[in-house]
């Protein structure tokens, strides 16, 4: 009877890993650890974003305080102006986190100030394969990605580890 418990936990604490969901596509931290405000030049996000690859089910982490900037994703017309006559989505509460899942162009600035004048703007290629980092901006183990996946790693385990111990208090009761 032992035997057939210690299957059963093991079966189940299978299922449980099988649960656990994987996180797919590549968190892109806008700005790297300038994170989203007015930048030092401007094509500085530009060239932040040329060495990329954004795919399909990547997401773009802008950091910034609420009330200080904001998100307006536009045409590219809006874009190249700086204007806002074909608004696509406005985002006001920073940080920000926003799942690619469309493919094609995107056209993000700040509708703050003059912050899009000074550069505080992005265009992006969605593709449809995966996304990459770029040789010249890598995750590091150090960075804000690297940690929010070893978090995710260990809420993930945390989580199989508490339905496996609910599972064995049960069938031992």
């Amino acid at each position: 009877m032992e035997k057939f418990l210690l299957f059963l936990v093991v079966v189940a604490a299978m299922g449980c890993a099988q649960m656990v969901p994987v996180s797919a596509g590549i968190d892109h931290i806008i700005g790297g650890s300038l994170g989203w405000t007015v930048p030092p030049n401007i094509t500085y996000y530009q060239d932040w974003a040329k060495p990329r690859t954004f795919g399909l089910g990547d997401k773009l982490v802008f950091m910034f305080r609420t009330g200080v900037h904001n998100i307006i994703e536009v045409s590219k017309e809006d874009f190249d102006t700086c204007t806002d006559k074909k608004v696509v989505q406005m985002l006001y509460k920073g940080p920000t986190v926003m799942e690619l899942n469309e493919l094609g162009d995107h056209y993000f600035y700040c509708g703050v100030g003059t912050h899009c004048e000074a550069g505080q703007k992005i265009s992006i290629t969605v593709t449809k394969g995966p996304g990459s980092a770029g040789a010249q901006f890598e995750v590091t183990a150090n960075s804000p990605a690297a940690a929010k996946s070893s978090a995710d790693s260990a809420r993930n385990f945390v989580l199989a580890g508490g339905f496996l111990s609910l599972l064995v208090s049960m069938l031992f009761m």
